[in-house]
């Protein structure tokens, strides 16, 4: 190989390992609000994150802390619920990156589970010294209206030669 090709080679290495790392990210957030796990959960934020979600807004780790250990969240969890975070449409751009996924929270109902919400969120990150965190969350109810359906087009537009080969 070229060091041309080997450069090549290793730019798409860490793009892969980078996309790797923030799926990682996404699929920890259910299991560790899910538990109650209010440390890690404000850990996956940066020190200055955002989290906008049915008009509740949280700034900085503190906030998102006191939600997960908030009555209505303890009371959620104590009931059983599972916040599923789908697949995730992921564009890298040095040491930031924009994802984009659909998340469904279900809620033991009796016998059965319901589904409580289904919404779109929409994560800008950030590469801190250790890992990516979050630097700001959005999310919006799928509930037909735009506000929604514009977090879902994201990417609708994005160039093609942005997609790792």
């Amino acid at each position: 190989m070229t060091a041309e090709e080997i450069t090549e080679v290793l730019r798409r290495l860490r793009r892969v390992e980078d996309e790797l790392a923030i799926m990682r990210l996404i699929a920890t957030y259910g299991p560790l609000v899910d538990s109650g796990e209010a440390d890690a959960t404000a850990e996956l934020w940066c020190a200055d994150g955002e989290y906008e979600v049915e008009g509740w807004q949280m700034r900085g780790r503190e906030q998102v802390r006191a939600m997960v250990n908030s009555p209505s969240h303890q009371g959620l969890i104590a009931g059983g619920s599972a916040h599923f975070q789908g697949p995730a449409r992921i564009d890298v751009d040095g040491d930031t990156a924009l994802a984009v996924f659909e998340s469904l929270l279900v809620h033991r109902e009796g016998d059965g589970y319901q589904v409580l919400r289904a919404s779109v969120h929409r994560l800008e990150l950030r590469r801190e010294a250790d890992d990516w965190r979050v630097a700001r969350r959005t999310g919006r109810l799928l509930d037909g209206g735009p506000q929604a359906r514009e977090l879902l087009s994201t990417f609708a537009r994005a160039p093609r030669d942005r997609v790792v080969r």
